[in-house]
């Protein structure tokens, strides 16, 4: 593997990871997508491919989507079976991890890797992937939750069911229509979010263990955004991708941008940016204060921080030229990575109150990542390799990381006795 490569697959791991990590703050499936949409981003960006700038949007959106779809999946008490002290309970927690993560990652990389797939001589016909992925989530969450009562996670969702269904009816699409790379790179994202969720609980068990004063389930997210950010950028760099038009029709990419800009951060607000949470949170940091003020005001700023940056990016990328066939740069895209994930950074800072007080060290870490992540995005030189499908290598792979989990379940059960929040599944 050669040094740009490595250099790539950081700055793409550092970039998911550092929006996943920011995504604990608010859950569920819009934030899952804010984070993805950034994943997206940041690999477009670091390609320096100016037909994959023609279609920033649609790939944003993609990655966004597919990220955003495995935030339907319940994982608390799964993460609860890693805090176990016997090895099956804990082995079989960090293995559904594994799952789960995973299909966070074959989701988000494949629809990623399907627009970036998708051409005038081989198109993705998105309303029969979409229809066929629906049926397979129905097929599967039936078949396996109602009838054979394969649960994961009792009593809470076993909505991975119906994201596994999603995931074959997508890779039976992509087989039947000979989008091998979008296979590739599906694979590799599904490989690095499963072990980076995996991985994310052993660090998350050993950091309490150790006493540090810190956010471990923080780290848990940063890992499984770093590990998903390597593989999805890994599969990309290595396979072949056709060239596609340069330039764009500003009406075509409308929609994915305000569903960037405006929709996910409005429902993200929406959810997350609440009258009773944010007040917990502000007399817990001030219990004197006027929280009813601070309140009212943290969610006006948010608002209209969405608002203006819709007004503007709708203005830069729409109104600005007056031609209807336009052409997207590098620097426009850099703009937008760094707004974007930098609101995202400063939403955090405002339903933590990190502003107010310094007890959630790690909110300013995120500010330190932006910044690397800022200086070190462009240096890369880009090389794309065609390393095309190979199976039994993927197999082996899996058998790997089976057998590592086991190793870090070792560990993890001679390290403490029983954890606080630890769950029993068997």
């Amino acid at each position: 593997m050669n040094r740009q490569l490595l250099y790539t697959l950081l700055i793409a791991g550092m970039s998911l990871a550092t929006a996943w990590a920011i995504r604990g703050q608010f859950g569920h499936e819009q934030g899952a997508a804010w984070a993805g949409g950034v994943g997206g981003l940041a690999i477009v960006l670091l390609a320096k491919r100016a037909d994959w700038y023609a279609k920033v949007f649609q790939l944003t959106l993609a990655s966004a989507a597919g990220w955003g779809i495995g935030g339907i999946i319940s994982y608390g008490i799964v993460v609860g079976y890693g805090r176990g002290s016997d090895f099956g309970n804990v082995y079989y927690g960090l293995s559904m991890l594994f799952v789960i993560g995973g299909l966070f990652g074959l989701i988000g990389g494949g629809l990623f890797g399907l627009t970036l797939s998708d051409t005038k001589e081989n198109p993705v016909k998105w309303p029969s992937l979409i229809v066929e992925m629906a049926i397979g989530a129905f097929i599967f969450y039936y078949l396996l939750i109602e009838e054979l009562h394969w649960l994961m996670t009792p009593p809470r969702s076993e909505a991975w069911a119906g994201c596994l269904g999603m995931t074959v009816a997508m890779f039976w699409y992509m087989i039947r229509n000979r989008h091998y790379s979008a296979i590739r790179l599906a694979v590799f994202a599904g490989f690095g979010g499963g072990f980076g969720f995996a991985f994310g609980n052993f660090l998350q068990v050993m950091g309490g263990v150790s006493g540090i004063k810190f956010n471990f389930w923080n780290v848990m997210e940063y890992s499984i955004g770093f590990f998903g950010g390597i593989g999805m950028a890994y599969g990309t760099f290595t396979s072949e991708w056709p060239r596609t038009d340069e330039t764009i029709n500003r009406n075509k990419f409308l929609a994915p941008l305000i569903i960037i800009i405006l929709i996910i951060p409005f429902i993200v607000w929406e959810q997350s940016l609440g009258t009773e949470r944010l007040m917990d949170v502000v007399k817990g940091i001030d219990p004197i204060t006027d929280g009813t003020g601070i309140t009212r005001n943290i969610q006006w700023i948010a608002l209209i921080s969405i608002l203006l940056l819709t007004g503007y990016w709708i203005y830069y990328f729409y109104f600005r030229s007056k031609e209807n066939i336009i052409t997207i740069g590098y620097q426009d895209i850099y703009k937008l990575f760094l707004l974007h994930l930098g609101q995202y950074a400063f939403f955090s800072l405002l339903i933590t109150c990190a502003f107010m007080s310094t007890y959630r060290p790690e909110q300013y870490l995120y500010l330190v990542n932006l910044a690397l992540i800022a200086w070190l995005i462009g240096k890369p030189q880009p090389a794309f390799t065609s390393r095309g499908l190979n199976v039994s290598r993927w197999a082996i792979n899996f058998i790997f990381i089976l057998a590592v989990i086991a190793l870090l379940t070792a560990v993890a059960v001679s390290s403490h006795g029983e954890l606080k929040g630890a769950q029993i599944r068997f």
